[in-house]
């Protein structure tokens, strides 16, 4: 599984936990390992401009997906996506380009503040809640944020149950 780590921000951040967080949501959601995954860590200026022109929404924000592969991953846990075969054909796939999670330091970092735990917990929730968008879910009606939230704590405590144990 290929995740690539890109820091523009100018900020400090533990890019190697965020690379193992993104690791980790996929493979407890089954995806493929030829999927490709690029998370970007980007300026408030920068979130502002990406959110205005995609999102046309005022202002920046944490985090942002850009889905570059038309598939749905929804509901597929424990299945390898791509051409719909297991994980033993992974020989004749081609890598699956999943797309970009975008986010931005500065937000995070005020946002942690406010929930109480670190810049770094902060990323590391606001990559998961990309990656999942990635895989389709989405939070827009409440049916659809208590399926996301719910599977984006579970996916964290996971993750923080994991680096305890001297995993990932």
């Amino acid at each position: 599984m290929s995740v690539e780590v890109l820091n523009e921000s100018g900020v400090p951040v533990d890019e190697l936990a965020l690379a193992k967080v993104a690791r980790h949501v996929l493979d407890r959601m089954g995806v493929s390992p030829l999927a490709e995954l690029a998370v970007t860590l980007v300026e408030v200026q920068r979130m502002e401009q990406l959110h205005v022109q995609y999102m046309n929404e005022p202002g920046p924000t944490d985090v942002l997906a850009f889905p570059q592969d038309e598939l749905d991953l929804r509901g597929s846990r424990g299945v390898a996506h791509g051409s719909g075969h297991g994980p033993e054909d992974t020989e004749d796939q081609m890598p699956t380009l999943l797309g970009d999670v975008v986010l931005c330091p500065v937000i995070a970092e005020r946002q942690a503040v406010e929930a109480g735990h670190s810049t770094e917990d902060e990323l590391q929730l606001l990559c998961t809640h990309g990656v999942l968008h990635l895989l389709g879910y989405d939070h827009a009606d409440a049916e659809e944020h208590k399926e996301m939230f719910d599977l984006q704590g579970e996916m964290l405590s996971s993750w923080h149950a994991s680096r305890s144990a001297g995993g990932s």
